[in-house]
């Protein structure tokens, strides 16, 4: 992971270097583009975080079954542990273990669901994006236009942000 982010920074730099050597009499312009918040404030973004949230109150449904059960069955041995017999007890005790396992699986499940779901909806739209990138860039001039947030970015002017450029082109688009 680190080699990765060594490669990008260098990289980065390199593009750098070479695009203020590219032309003495050209002005370099560069800009910042912040993703996650282009993800959400476009219109098919919107959208998709809306079925996502939708889908994760319908997971979350799907869990409330078990965790009742889980709190009945907590209760029940709480209120009989001094009635019932030791192998009663383990009994039900291997029955709390046993349900534990099924929630767990099922938060997996639903957490692996979730994650598919969300590249579904979002992958197409980061891909749309990337290409509205380059076209603003072509378009405005730009030599480099950097991802706000990756490595090797830790500050750069609110002056530099095509975000809100970015953002127009893509509803104008869609």
């Amino acid at each position: 992971m680190r080699v990765n982010k060594a490669i990008v920074i260098v990289a980065a730099t390199a593009l750098l270097a070479w695009g203020l050597g590219a032309k003495d009499d050209e002005v370099v312009k560069l800009g910042v583009f912040d993703l996650d918040h282009a993800v959400n404030s476009t219109d098919e973004g919107k959208a998709a975080r809306e079925e996502l949230e939708r889908k994760m109150r319908e997971a979350d449904a799907s869990l409330q079954p078990l965790r009742e059960r889980f709190q009945e069955l907590m209760k029940d041995i709480e209120a009989k542990k001094f009635v019932l017999s030791d192998e009663a007890l383990f009994q039900k005790q291997l029955d709390v273990a046993e349900l534990q396992n099924q929630m767990r699986n099922k938060q997996q499940e639903v957490k692996g669901q979730l994650e598919v779901d969300r590249e579904r909806l979002v992958g197409p739209l980061r891909t749309k994006l990337a290409e509205i990138v380059e076209e603003v860039g072509r378009e405005n001039g730009f030599s480099l236009i950097l991802l706000r947030n990756s490595p090797g970015v830790w500050y750069s002017r609110e002056a530099l942000d095509v975000t809100d450029m970015i953002i127009e082109k893509f509803n104008e688009k869609s």
